[in-house]
């Protein structure tokens, strides 16, 4: 028996010191676990995926925190999509400058003012309905007016889209007829 004060010649283990117990040797049986013991969840303990350490967060390339300022790329895209979105209704401007007003400079000007063409929009057409309904009541006038509704309908796609365009191309647009109800 060896003396464990000794050390141990090179190449062979060092003995444990006296009352401590050995691990099982590799591949060899284990002791079960203590009682109340769960497995931790496959795969905990490993590295997280490579996306998930992304600085910009999201664990897409290129997303922005909630509440982050935009780039100007940014600022500018969402600008134009707040003029464009107007060919579906006043909903996407609204909600476009509601979520990024305070993030980009760019979103909040160009989208109060598509918004707001909305809104003016939304009147014309709603005015020029009810003068297509009361004019129809006229025997042959009805078949002229029923233009006016879809004339209106169709500036407001060709204003939008005239927005959204000059603003990617980096200006500013300014509709012809609007009113400033946000300010």
């Amino acid at each position: 028996m060896t003396d464990p004060t000794t050390p141990a010649p090179q190449g062979e283990p060092t003995p444990p010191p006296p009352g401590a117990t050995t691990p099982p040797p590799a591949g060899g049986p284990a002791s079960p676990p203590p009682s109340g013991y769960t497995a931790p969840p496959p795969g905990y303990g490993q590295q997280p995926p490579a996306y998930a350490q992304q600085p910009h967060g999201y664990g897409q390339p290129g997303a922005t925190p909630a509440g982050a300022p935009l780039t100007p790329e940014q600022d500018k895209q969402w600008a134009m999509w707040a003029h464009i979105g107007g060919i579906i209704g006043f909903l996407p401007s609204l909600i476009i400058w509601l979520v990024f007003k305070d993030r980009g400079p760019r979103v909040d000007t160009e989208g109060k003012e598509a918004l707001n063409w909305q809104i003016t929009f939304t009147i014309i057409y709603i005015a020029a309905y009810i003068v297509f309904t009361i004019l129809s009541f006229i025997p042959f006038a009805g078949l002229i007016v029923w233009i006016l509704p879809l004339g209106v309908w169709v500036v407001n796609i060709v204003f939008s889209i005239q927005g959204g365009m000059k603003v990617n191309a980096g200006g500013s647009y300014r509709y012809p007829i609007n009113f400033r109800f946000i300010k």
